[in-house]
């Protein structure tokens, strides 16, 4: 029975897990994490270079290339498959949540309380992100978490288990090839910490199988160090010298940055809160170990994390293994006391403000989505009052946990939410999000033309990672302020941020012309009407056509006209060609769109009433722009100009 039981759980995990981290994962476009870390694996392949990594044919020697091994795979199988690039990261989710299930089992030998915990852990929106893209940080931790499973088998056997210490090293040994140390001090650091505190394990007659467990470590997690120092020590000391002191000098921030990390676990923050303080209610649970493991694992983790000077929100994806533990165990102790006699008020007032709390957050999504989605045009009514409707469901099931005092419907209710929303709503969470001017790069893979023809872009601009992903080939740099230089890599494309009369030198626009695929060299002269008549009569004498040639005189009309188109010309050359953007600034707490207006200039629109803010408004549009792009944490001049400023805008909203 017991088997049986475990049987049905495996594989409600495995249906979770599927629809997790597999659903609609190509609907968003890649970021410049993974745009980074797919390029890397497709210059492997192509390159048919699987020991050095390269980035636009620079080296990468910053990660270690185990993930972008497997993401090479995928590369090989189905080319440029963003569905299946992502998959591998999600069969990394997979092993992370089948060591986190089994590790439960493990050491709280309770299968309900492991199965609760890992759909906790499958609803963390950290957790999702990562099993759904294609981050390298869920390959280390994943193999980190079977280490740990294998770790904790060897503690607790009575006898020196030496295949449980050799598969620990093993899973070691892969995470320091997926990235490095991070695991080991986010991770196993932690856990090692709490568990030797809490369970004191006795490592009699085991000393030598740790040995063992180190040497294998070492053995599969620093061979490819060995050789890339060995082949490439100059590169590998620059970068590991450049690492070390990122850890020190980028992304800065203070002590207590992490101390918000209850919120990655989205929907369960206050969950996670009220496990924190479950003792100051409970006298019966502060001596229990089953939660005060998990508990000083949590905070050994955070408390690791916040010595370091660099800090970023997806370093804390190892916390939510620990917190998925501890406000498991408050799920199952709330199952088994709510509904007894015996149960207190403040577990009953606790628990009821979590449940309260999920179902009002649920039940205000239909309303966000038709501020959101709906009204900028990215759904249609039908769809949205179809979701409306599956939505305030799940909301009525929220409440009615609340109501009844169910904790396990409220996680239920939690699990199905989050399952309609990657197979129903993802797609259209895409359309929201997505960059447009991805799409244009990525059609010159369809271009027969540029088939052989390499990429290049401006050497004194920035590029963007996604832009080489997207294009599917090197991006070089060109430095396109000498025309010689263009000259020489002729014919090619270039990517540039402005037209290419803004970007390619005067001297090579006036010298170079293609006519059937052939440059030839020319020059200019300007020339008057009646020069150039005097010089076709002289030919049509020579010629003996001088009958066929006569003086073409416009009438008044055609003049006027041309006067209107010259002028027409003459405007556009000082025209400022912008998109529309739509943001909101929180100078205002209003929502503007600006646009090009027909004059050249520059409007800028309250979305509400399309009503132009004035030059001289209080605040300008200078002023609007300019907190609208602080907003989007742009670095800015205060002295730059309103066009400028929307230029400035464009890139962050469109990541050009």
């Amino acid at each position: 029975m017991k088997d049986k039981l475990l049987s049905k759980q495996g594989w409600v995990i495995l249906l979770i897990c599927i629809i997790s981290f597999f659903i609609n994962n190509r609907v968003v476009v890649p970021d410049i994490m993974e745009a980074r870390n797919m390029v890397t694996a497709r210059e492997m392949v192509h390159d048919g270079n699987w020991l050095v990594p390269t980035m636009n044919g620079d080296l990468r020697l910053e990660k270690p290339p185990l993930p972008t091994w497997l993401t090479a795979v995928a590369e090989m199988i189905s080319p440029d498959n963003l569905a299946l690039q992502r998959a591998m990261a999600g069969f990394a989710a997979i092993l992370l949540v089948a060591f986190f299930y089994l590790t439960a089992v493990q050491v709280m030998r309770n299968k309900r309380y492991a199965f609760i915990s890992t759909i906790l852990l499958c609803t963390c929106y950290n957790i999702i992100l990562m099993g759904r893209t294609a981050s390298w940080d869920i390959y280390c931790h994943a193999f980190m978490m079977g280490a740990i499973y294998f770790l904790i088998r060897a503690f607790a056997a009575k006898a020196c288990s030496w295949k449980d210490f050799t598969w620990a090293g093993v899973f070691m040994g892969l995470s320091f090839m997926s990235k490095g140390p991070v695991s080991f001090y986010a991770l196993l650091l932690p856990f090692l910490i709490s568990y030797c505190y809490i369970y004191r394990p006795s490592m009699k007659g085991k000393w030598k199988a740790l040995a063992v467990m180190i040497a294998v470590c070492l053995i599969v997690g620093c061979w490819w160090y060995a050789f890339i120092y060995l082949f490439h020590g100059d590169a590998m000391s620059y970068v590991a010298d450049k690492e070390s002191a990122a850890w020190i000098n980028r992304n800065v921030r203070p002590w207590y940055y992490y101390w918000s990390f209850f919120l990655e676990t989205g929907v369960w923050a206050i969950l996670l809160l009220s496990s924190l303080f479950l003792p100051l209610w409970s006298k019966e649970d502060r001596k229990r170990k089953e939660y005060l493991f998990p508990l000083l694992w949590m905070l050994s983790t955070v408390v690791l994390l916040s010595l370091l000077p660099e800090k970023k929100n997806r370093y804390l994806l190892p916390v939510l293994m620990s917190a998925a533990y501890t406000m498991g165990y408050l799920i199952i102790v709330w199952a088994d006391r709510l509904r007894s006699p015996q149960a207190s008020k403040a577990d009953k007032a606790v628990y009821r403000v979590n449940a309260w709390l999920v179902a009002v957050v649920v039940a205000v999504l239909p309303i966000a989505g038709y501020w959101f989605v709906y009204r900028p045009g990215y759904v249609s009514l039908p769809t949205l009052a179809v979701l409306s409707v599956l939505i305030w469901g799940i909301a009525a099931c929220l409440i009615r946990s609340a109501v009844r005092l169910q904790p396990i419907k409220l996680v239920g209710g939690v699990l199905i939410l989050f399952l309609s929303a990657e197979c129903f709503m993802l797609p259209l969470l895409g359309n929201v999000i997505n960059n447009p001017e991805m799409k244009s790069v990525s059609r010159t893979r369809d271009l027969e033309e540029l088939k052989d023809v390499p990429f290049y872009y401006n050497q004194k601009d920035e590029l963007r990672i996604e832009l080489v992903y997207a294009a599917g080939r090197k991006i070089r740099p060109l430095d396109m302020a000498h025309a010689d230089s263009v000259k020489s890599v002729l014919p090619c494309a270039i990517l540039t941020h402005g037209r290419a009369e803004e970007e390619l030198p005067v001297k090579l626009l006036r010298s170079i012309d293609t006519i059937n695929d052939k440059v030839r060299v020319r020059e200019f002269y300007l020339i008057s009407p009646e020069d150039a008549y005097e010089l076709l009569e002289d030919i049509a004498i020579i010629s003996g056509t001088k009958d066929r040639l006569y003086l073409y005189k416009p009438t008044k009309e055609e003049v006027k006209e041309e006067e209107t188109a010259e002028k027409n010309r003459k405007l556009s050359k000082n025209r400022h060609h912008f998109k529309d953007v739509r943001f909101k600034s929180s100078l205002t707490n209003k929502t503007y769109y600006s646009k090009t207006k027909e004059d050249g200039t520059l409007g800028i629109y309250e979305e509400e009433t399309n009503i132009e803010v004035p030059n001289n408004s209080n605040p300008s549009k200078k002023q609007i722009l300019l907190q609208a792009v602080k907003d989007l944490n742009g670095e800015v001049d205060s002295n730059i100009t309103l066009y400028q400023l929307q230029h400035r805008l464009e890139k962050l909203f469109y990541k050009i």
